[in-house]
């Protein structure tokens, strides 16, 4: 094995390993960011609720 060998698996293993991280980096983004949304959205249907009920109580 020369030394461009070397070189070269050691930059094929660099570049896996940073591909690795990127996908796992943007898989537990796409988790986190997923479910704050599914509360707001029921947040929100909550809220809208609650200002019906309150609309409904003053009429």
């Amino acid at each position: 094995m020369t030394i461009i060998d070397l070189i070269y698996s050691q930059l094929f293993g660099l570049i896996i390993i940073v591909i690795i991280f990127i996908s796992l980096f943007f898989l537990v983004r796409l988790f986190i960011i997923k479910k704050p949304n599914k509360f707001n959205s029921i947040e929100q249907r909550l809220d809208r609720i609650i200002d019906l009920l309150e609309k409904d109580n003053k009429e």
